[in-house]
């Protein structure tokens, strides 16, 4: 018997599956079954098809030197089949009875190659069909054949593998098999159009025939006009004798269907129909189902599922109907059934199949099975057990002892059926094993020996399909990032798919797109080198983002920026088409932005600031596609996990960092994700932990202080207990614990936290021996080391940058003041410059632009400002701020100098700080700041689009900002 296969299709991959064919046994054979009749005679001429003329012999009577027929024997023994006089016979006799020759001797003739192949157990090989194929190029068939001679001549001849087409093929093979395919294939349109209606039309030989012409697709067949034509004439009859079909019939007709609808046929409505009246019967008749038509019907009701077929009630109530038979016939099932049985429940509750209790029970009658026959299961149902068992587990099938021992049983034989895999196979495994890994299956060594022994069979000589190529890279992807070592195999395969990626790029299909642009980013993201070829790759594929942009799902727009800013903060941002890929999708996510689930919010708004960072200029489009995504987070709040919430936060600190403004959707936001941080308190990880610290301290000002100090001693007191920080986890959490007791510090009646300055100390301790060479990371241990008086084991380096208004406002003080020294951007203990000292008195004058601020509201001071204020009095300055909006004119400039003036003339009092603000601001300000510029702040790690990652430490691009020098954050 032979097997199959056709693709299966998955939410992040695909897959392929190997399919039972229906029983051969119900073709027809033997003489007595004929049964002579009267043909009417037809004026109707035979049609003609390209090719016929060569081979089509008149039905006059031939001359009596041809030899007469010789009766055909089932016959054991090849050779006796292509006697030239056996066929010599059958058209002597067709050409002497015309009109009148029912073909009955051709089908006779038809069955007893079958009979042979039937005794030999396989079909014909190269060798017998070319031989066959010689004897067989006058072999006609005419329209006065009946029902029975057609159909028992299609059906064997399929079943006998006369039209199978194999590689490379020899053209007169292939032009005979034609020739002999258009004859009966006319015949059947004509048989099947007569009126009135032909009264041989059974529903057995209906069945026969819509098996061939599936089987015939299945192997290869060009799907001609007439192969479909012959399709659709045979539907009606299909219908109209559905009352006849037997269990096995019904099992074959919708295995067909199946098959035709995945490799030619249109659900027409006549398709449609013809299945929705078979449906009903396999429930009738379910009781009378033997094992092999079980696994083929729900095989196919599953592919026609997934090849968009409704599902009705009459359909479920045929699944629903055969399961509990499944289980009672769980001890019949050959291993290629097993396989098929397991796929089509894999692909039912993909499309939406409820796992009611008698599924859960037939999966579970089931893998037992699996585990008994695990040695006798060939090469493509083992990679479609994987696949299936896999996709169930996606799909939130527990992961019970019967199946991880079914998933352990099965991947041994991977490693001893290596050599015999294809690359569909091997694309399926792959990905399944990287589905069962990302699912909490054990790497264990048997897994590994598996991935290591195909990983070798990925090389671009293969024919890989577009699915697989991208099925195999996101695959790959997977395992690095759940633990694979990058081995010299596992680089030379991500190669050679990099380049069939190259030579295929016009052939890949949106997902594909997405799955490829996410797995490259992802291994670079673990590590891999930036080669030519993967650069080649991305270039290749960025302008398909832009032409497929419309047929993108919320889920796959998620997944490109998540995929394009990981390429981005990996140095691929210059890349040719990369800005107009982004900013081309941009208008996609506020179209989508009711479908986004709360991880894919979260990699979006995490995904567009890692981009704004970069340089990607924050267009209209940008800001709309963060005010559509913003709301979500209030409405999905509960949903967030741990990690999603630190990114969010991350993503909302970068934000009003870059300017974003204070709209209700940024407020209610912040305000969503404070109330669920405690609730999350015990899931947070080290990497989210520092994040959060991070994030809550860059918003300065904007959260209430006491909701930021309740915060602060509940996370790093975790931080405390976890003696595996990672230096940057270390460097983020010391500077936001730094950031809350300066607030504290700059509130005369505020309480001392010795809580916050112990972990402080704890967290300095454990970097007393870093010498990072990041300039930012450089800064917080030197304001660390300030506050908390210890000896500076860095020396930072600063740039200074003196604003236009920052020397005219130092101009005029000094003109008010002759005798004062005034200096500029000194840096004083180390820390970042001021941009005016009066070092006489002790007080330092702080022109603050709007990035001091919130959302650059001139009110709302941000953790990098109220750090470097707490630091300069922690040191003994006074510290005057003066909003940069007071220096936009002569009175307000003049203004300003008066309250100095009252300041220099009064003996200080004490250390503090004082600020000269106002409630407007005038826009004019930023045209005359433009080239002033923020010293830097630290770098949040950014984080996983899916799962926790490796940290990294991250050179961050400076950004220009107005006159202030504000701490590193």
């Amino acid at each position: 018997m032979h097997r199959s296969s056709a693709g299966i299709g998955g939410q992040y991959a695909g897959s392929g599956n190997n399919y039972n064919q229906p029983d051969d046994r119900a073709a027809y054979s033997g003489r007595g079954r004929y049964r002579h009749a009267t043909v009417r005679k037809w004026d109707n001429p035979p049609r003609t098809n390209p090719g016929r003329d060569k081979f089509y012999r008149s039905s006059a009577v031939r001359s009596s030197q041809h030899m007469q027929y010789r009766s055909v024997k089932p016959a054991q023994d090849f050779n006796p089949l292509i006697k030239q006089e056996i066929i010599d016979g059958l058209v002597s006799k067709s050409d002497r009875l015309g009109h009148r020759y029912d073909g009955r001797h051709h089908g006779q003739y038809a069955s007893s190659i079958k009979k042979y192949t039937s005794a030999a157990k396989r079909p014909l090989n190269r060798a017998e069909q070319r031989q066959l194929i010689c004897v067989l190029q006058n072999f006609t068939a005419t329209r006065s054949w009946n029902w029975l001679s057609l159909t028992t001549t299609l059906h064997s001849f399929t079943s006998a593998g006369v039209f199978t087409l194999h590689k490379p093929m020899d053209q007169l093979v292939q032009l005979t098999q034609a020739v002999l395919l258009s004859t009966l294939l006319d015949a059947l349109i004509f048989k099947c159009n007569q009126k009135p209606e032909a009264r041989d039309i059974d529903a057995r030989g209906i069945a026969n025939l819509l098996w061939a012409m599936a089987k015939l697709v299945d192997n290869g067949q060009e799907r001609t006009p007439e192969l479909k034509e012959a399709i659709a004439a045979l539907l009606p009859h299909m219908n109209a004798q559905k009352d006849q079909f037997i269990p096995q019939h019904i099992a074959n007709l919708l295995w067909a269907m199946a098959k035709l609808v995945n490799n030619v046929q249109a659900q027409t409505p006549e398709l449609n129909g013809a299945m929705a009246a078979l449906l009903p019967r396999v429930n009738a008749l379910k009781d009378r189902f033997k094992s092999q038509g079980i696994a083929n019907l729900l095989w196919a009701m599953a592919k026609l599922v997934d090849s968009g077929l409704e599902r009705t009630p009459e359909l479920n109530g045929a699944v629903a109907a055969l399961l509990p038979h499944m289980n009672a016939q769980k001890a019949n099932f050959n291993p290629q059934e097993i396989a098929n049985l397991l796929w089509a429940m894999a692909k039912l509750v993909d499309n939406g199949q409820e796992r009611t209790p008698e599924f859960n029970e037939a999966l579970a009658a089931l893998l037992p099975h699996m585990n008994a026959q695990k040695a006798d299961f060939n090469s493509q149902e083992i990679a479609n057990l994987l696949w299936a068992m896999a996709k169930l587990v996606d799909l939130d099938q527990q992961q019970t002892p019967e199946l991880n021992e079914a998933v352990a049983a099965l991947l041994p034989h991977v490693n001893i059926q290596k050599a015999n895999f294809k690359p569909q196979e091997i694309a399926n495994l792959l990905w399944a094993m990287a589905k069962l890994v990302d699912n909490g299956q054990k790497r264990t060594p048997e897994l590994k020996k598996a991935v290591a022994a195909l990983l070798p069979s990925v090389n671009p000589q293969k024919a890989y399909k577009p699915r697989d190529i991208a099925n195999m890279l996101w695959a790959m992807a997977k395992l690095v990032d759940n633990g694979q070592e990058q081995t010299p195999e596992l680089k030379a395969a991500v190669a050679a798919l990099l380049h069939c990626v190259n030579t295929q790029t016009a052939n890949f299909k949106p997902k594909g797109i997405v799955n490829l642009l996410w797995g490259t980013a992802k291994l670079v993201d673990n590590g891999l080198d930036p080669t030519p070829g993967l650069k080649e790759a991305v270039t290749a594929l960025l302008p398909h983002v832009n032409a497929y942009k419309d047929q993108f799902n919320a889920q796959a727009i998620a997944n490109l920026f998540w995929a394009m800013a990981k390429l981005v903060d990996n140095g691929q941002e210059q890349l040719p088409g990369f800005n107009k890929a982004v900013v081309g999708m941009l208008p996609h996510v506020n179209a989508q932005k009711a479908n986004f689930k709360p991880q894919e919010i979260a990699n979006l708004l995490w995904a567009i600031v890692k981009m704004v960072n970069k340089g990607l200029v924050r267009t209209a489009e940008l800001k709309g596609a963060v005010a559509a995504l913003l709301p979500h987070v209030n409405t999905q709040k509960n949903k967030f996990n741990a990690q999603e919430i630190a990114n969010l936060f991350w993503a909302i600190a970068k934000l009003v960092d870059n300017g974003q403004e204070q709209t209700p959707g940024l407020n209610e936001a912040v305000n969503a994700l404070l109330s669920n941080v405690n609730a999350q308190n015990a899931n947070f990880k080290p990497v989210d932990i520092a994040s959060l610290l991070w994030a809550i301290a860059k918003l300065g000002e904007f959260v209430e202080l006491n909701v930021v100090t309740s915060m602060f001693e509940s996370l790093v007191y975790r931080t405390h207990e976890n003696p595996l920080l990672s230096g940057q986890d270390i460097l983020m959490s010391l500077w936001g614990v730094m950031v809350c007791c300066a607030r504290l510090s700059l509130l005369s009646n505020a309480n001392k936290n010795n809580v916050l300055e112990m972990h402080m100390d704890d967290l300095f301790t454990r970097l007393e021996n870093a010498c990072p060479d990041n300039e930012e990371d450089q800064r917080i241990i030197a304001m660390a080391s300030s506050w908390l008086g210890r000896p500076c084991p860095v020396v930072p380096h600063y740039q200074t940058t003196r604003s236009k208004l920052q020397s005219d406002f130092r101009d005029q003080l000094q003109s008010c003041f002759p005798s004062l020294k005034i200096e500029e951007e000194k840096s004083l203990n180390s820390l970042p410059p001021v941009d005016l000292l009066l070092p006489d008195l002790n007080i330092v004058i702080e022109i603050q632009g709007p990035f001091h601020y919130v959302s650059n509201d001139f009110k709302t001071r941000n953790g990098s400002t109220l750090l470097k204020i707490a630091l300069l009095q922690k040191a003994g300055f006074e510290v005057i701020e003066i909003p940069v909006n007071q220096l936009l004119n002569r009175d307000l400039i003049k203004r300003c100098i008066n309250q100095i003036k009252t300041r220099v003339n009064t003996p200080p009092q004490g250390h503090g700080s004082e600020s000269f603000t106002r409630t407007g601001t005038d826009e004019a300000y930023f045209a005359a700041d433009a080239g002033w510029q923020d010293h830097g702040y630290l770098t949040a790690e950014e984080h996983r689009a899916e799962q926790p990652g490796k940290p990294k430490s991250r050179t961050r691009k400076r950004k220009k900002k107005p006159v202030i020098s504000p701490l590193p954050s």
